[in-house]
């Protein structure tokens, strides 16, 4: 398995149908009635152990993901990384989850208790297969609950390793139950009657048939879904630091990251030098072996979905936009890479608001570049989309900057910056891009339930 196989198949995996989805929510279910009832201590040194196990197997997990999702070996440490530092982070949350104590009138009181909500489903996408299993089943677990995982086809593997990790650790077998599958597999999960509340990343058009399927059943969803979100160069940036942004924010994963700034709005005035020295660092990008240390991009995950991205591309061109670079279908000189799903990063220039390549999402190493001349128009701009995931601004100017943030309508905003996922923060979005919150404090109001209880200290005074 450890070696790069591009454009060839690696592994077959059967898909989970109706009985086995049934017997992996029934073996969770087991494992929920032990696990619920443990400290929130104990709970939180299981963690910390599948926390360890992560960290001392980096460098194979990290392989293990390159094979799987075809990114560049650099950016699977840093996913598992995140990785292993949001199970610590959920860890150090769980002993001291608690409700409160409420004092009532003649001695009477109330108090509230926080509960967790039973078997989760979490279903994750194909860009960050390890990572958003973890970024679920962390809180999901640290909580109390038990989470049946059913990752993308198209990255089966590595989360398969995750439910080896949380078992080695000592969670109670099932508590932790990864199935395999596409829609058929996703179906039966959210119809199921003892799933308990659904966490899904992934498209909008997905995100909106499993927002359907939990209705019927009355399950919560967390959904974290597409993004088109805006890039604010202003002219008094840091120069060299918003065109690093630009590239953060536009070729990470090939590209292939729901938040990405693909709107990337640049200030009149800086516009030829910004454009002229985002392209020169584009062309630059190394492509090719995602294993390779020096390998800064490597391959999209399939053959339909290059083409998919290319599409956007000819389509741009067709509407008016000016390839400034890249675009094109990348061959490495390695002949076991040449059935490899590779093209070379695009920068759009000439591009408008009402273009294709600006409107949807691409998910693919493609930026469009667009001039604007005051904050108030970039702000409208920048707000006038479906989307609202995240957004960026570069600028000196900190007034500007906070400024700019609170009128942008988007959930995960950066300063100066783009594209880290620090787990002690909050991520999700606004509008059509879902609702919910994964990481940070706040994940933790959607992974329990509160239950109130009032006690009364004297005779109850009937009013009948």
């Amino acid at each position: 398995l450890f070696k790069m196989c591009p454009g060839r198949v690696i592994s077959k995996l059967l898909c989970s149908g109706e009985k086995e989805v049934d017997l992996a929510v029934q073996s969770a279910k087991a494992a929920f009635k032990i696990w619920s009832q443990m400290s929130g201590m104990e709970r939180s040194r299981v963690l910390l152990e599948a926390a360890r196990i992560i960290r001392e197997q980096r460098e194979e997990i990290a392989t293990l993901e390159t094979i799987n999702n075809g990114k560049s070996i650099f950016e699977a440490r840093v996913d598992i990384d995140i990785s292993w530092q949001c199970l610590e982070y959920y860890a150090g949350l769980a002993g001291s989850l608690a409700g409160e104590h409420v004092q009532l009138p003649g001695g009477s009181f109330g108090y509230t208790r926080r509960e967790p909500l039973g078997v989760c489903v979490g279903i994750g996408a194909w860009n960050y297969p390890f990572q958003i299993a973890c970024w679920k089943s962390a809180p999901a677990l640290a909580c109390g609950n038990a989470m049946v995982f059913k990752p993308s086809p198209f990255t089966p593997i590595s989360v398969v390793r995750l439910a080896e990790i949380f078992t080695e650790a000592g969670v109670p077998k099932g508590l932790f139950n990864v199935v395999q599958g596409g829609v058929a597999t996703g179906q039966f999960l959210c119809h199921h009657p003892d799933v308990a509340k659904i966490s899904f990343t992934g498209s909008v058009p997905t995100g909106i048939k499993i927002m359907e399927m939990a209705a019927k059943g009355i399950k919560p969803v967390t959904l974290e879904l597409g993004g088109k979100s805006p890039l604010i160069i202003f002219s008094d940036c840091a120069l060299e630091n918003a065109v690093n942004g630009a590239l953060m924010a536009n070729f990470l994963t090939q590209g292939e990251v729901c938040c990405n700034g693909t709107r990337v709005f640049v200030e009149r005035k800086i516009l030829d030098v910004f454009t002229k020295e985002v392209v020169k660092r584009t062309q630059k990008i190394k492509i090719g072996d995602p294993l390779l240390e020096d390998t800064r991009m490597g391959a999209l995950i399939n053959r339909p979905h290059l083409d998919r991205v290319q599409g956007f591309i000819k389509q741009a061109k067709e509407q008016g936009a000016e390839v400034l670079c890249g675009g094109d279908l990348y061959v490495p000189d390695d002949p076991k890479l040449k059935n490899g799903y590779y093209m070379r990063p695009c920068v759009l220039g000439n591009c408008t608001d009402d273009m294709t390549c600006v409107k949807e999402e691409i998910f693919g190493p493609v930026m469009s570049i667009l001039p604007f001349d005051t904050e108030e128009e970039v702000v409208e701009r920048a707000n006038a989309t479906k989307f609202g995931l995240a957004g960026g601004v570069f600028t000196r100017d900190i007034q500007k900057a906070h400024r700019v943030v609170a009128a942008l309508k988007a959930g995960m905003c950066f300063i100066n910056n783009y594209n880290i996922s620090p787990v002690e923060l909050p991520f999700g979005g606004y509008k059509a891009s879902g609702f919910g919150r994964e990481n940070g404090r706040a994940a933790i109001e959607y992974y329990s339930q509160l239950k109130t209880v009032c006690v009364e200290m004297g005779d109850v005074e009937s009013v009948f």
